[in-house]
């Protein structure tokens, strides 16, 4: 196996202490490892032995993650952890300003290189509780303090932290029933009879009806159409509430995404990346007017003139983050908005403001969307993500009977 033999046996020794420390540095790429997945980590060593090093990553990858999302970024961290025990002193020398002709260093996840970047050497494997509680999760003061914090109130290592919570939050999109019809299960009521299924049962089973098909309403969730601010005010907001996004919607129907800043930039192609660190550096690709002045009048108009096909009849879901500084021409504002509501289910502002307790959207650019917005809800931290969920649930409840 090359230089994972070198690691030493599976149940003691070096081997032992570099499946613990690589845990640790899954974790710190933002991939859920605990204690017990560490354990069987080490009994799958055992078990297949370190004769092939596919074999042993396959079966600690099997113990190990369990989010599809996670694969690659494990797989890339496996490699590139028992190329060499004291790898982790390699990478931070390979990363330091270096003499003309020396070889780049490979191009690596983010989440991989963070991991790697933190000292680790294997005779650091056996550490104390603490740190590796620390490691896993903060304590809970910690964890509780940044749960809360505004998210402009991090510091650099706190957004990165912040940023891999957020994409654990779940946010499932409102569904209506779509009018394709599909077989309901045993007993589902307020279904019809699927007649042709029936008499398809009847001649499997010679005439003696075992059950009746029935047919019922596919439930589809509803279109969703994202409209990120990218200016100065948001910069802070805009990546993290991108990441939340693209984690949050993986199992949403249609989804399209566009970030605007002095025009509109279409970040579709990037959400329909699996990876979300991949995701955001082509979003960081794609948008040229990042942390600049905020036009959301004039976006709009783009949007309306060569993205129209985006919004599905009435009943695309609408969602603006933006803070509402907006400095464009506000008869531009209103008029979009107005188009925004004839073609849309429901219009959703996201604002970050609401952080400061007594805001009122005062800015022109502010009032003209809490005139025309079917609600303000707030987005400043991990709390108010979570509850971003219950609110949307609420303030569909009232249109899930029926078209608008």
């Amino acid at each position: 196996m090359g230089s994972v033999q070198q690691l030493g046996d599976a149940r003691r020794g070096k081997l032992a202490g570099n499946i613990a420390a690589f845990g640790r540095a899954l974790r710190r790429a933002g991939v859920p490892t605990d204690a017990a997945r560490i354990a069987l980590a080490s009994q799958a060593a055992q078990l297949v032995g370190v004769q092939s090093r596919q074999d042993l990553s396959a079966a600690m990858e099997a113990v190990m993650v369990s989010r599809e999302q996670d694969r690659l970024v494990f797989r890339e961290l496996f490699d590139a952890w028992f190329q060499d025990p004291e790898l982790a002193n390699k990478m931070l020398a390979q990363m330091l300003p270096s003499s003309e002709g020396k070889a780049e260093p490979p191009r690596r996840r983010p989440r991989v290189r963070e991991a790697l970047a933190a000292p680790v050497a294997p005779k650091l494997a056996a550490q104390d509780d603490k740190e590796v509680q620390f490691d896993a999760a903060m304590t809970a003061s910690e964890r509780s303090r940044l749960h809360h914090a505004d998210f402009n109130a991090l510091g650099a290592g706190e957004y990165r932290l912040v940023e891999r919570l957020a994409r654990e939050i779940a946010l499932p999109v409102p569904t209506l029933p779509a009018r394709r019809l599909r077989i309901a299960g045993v007993g589902r009521a307020h279904s019809r009879m699927h007649w042709p299924g029936v008499l398809h049962e009847a001649g499997r089973t010679g005439g003696e009806l075992l059950w009746l098909p029935r047919l019922t309403q596919r439930q589809q969730p509803l279109p969703l159409l994202v409209l990120v601010d990218v200016s100065g005010s948001m910069e802070r907001y805009a990546r993290l509430l991108l990441a939340f996004l693209h984690a949050a919607t993986r199992r949403a129907g249609r989804r399209d995404v566009f970030a605007f800043g002095t025009h509109l930039t279409d970040l579709t192609p990037a959400f329909k990346l699996a990876d979300t660190d991949e995701m955001l550096l082509a979003a960081g690709a794609a948008i040229d007017d990042f942390a600049g002045g905020t036009r959301l009048g004039e976006s709009l108009a783009q949007l309306r003139t060569r993205q129209a096909r985006r919004l599905i009849g009435r009943r695309t879901l609408l969602l603006v983050i933006s803070d509402g500084l907006d400095t464009g021409e506000p008869a531009l504002l209103e008029d979009g908005l107005l188009w925004l509501k004839r073609h849309s289910r429901r219009l959703l502002w996201l604002n970050p403001l609401l952080r400061f307790e007594g805001y009122a959207p005062l800015a022109r650019g502010a009032a003209m969307l809490h005139r025309h917005a079917d609600a303000m809800l707030a987005v400043h931290n991990l709390h108010a993500l979570e509850q971003l969920a219950r609110s949307l649930a609420a303030l569909m409840k009232t249109t899930t009977n029926g078209a608008r």
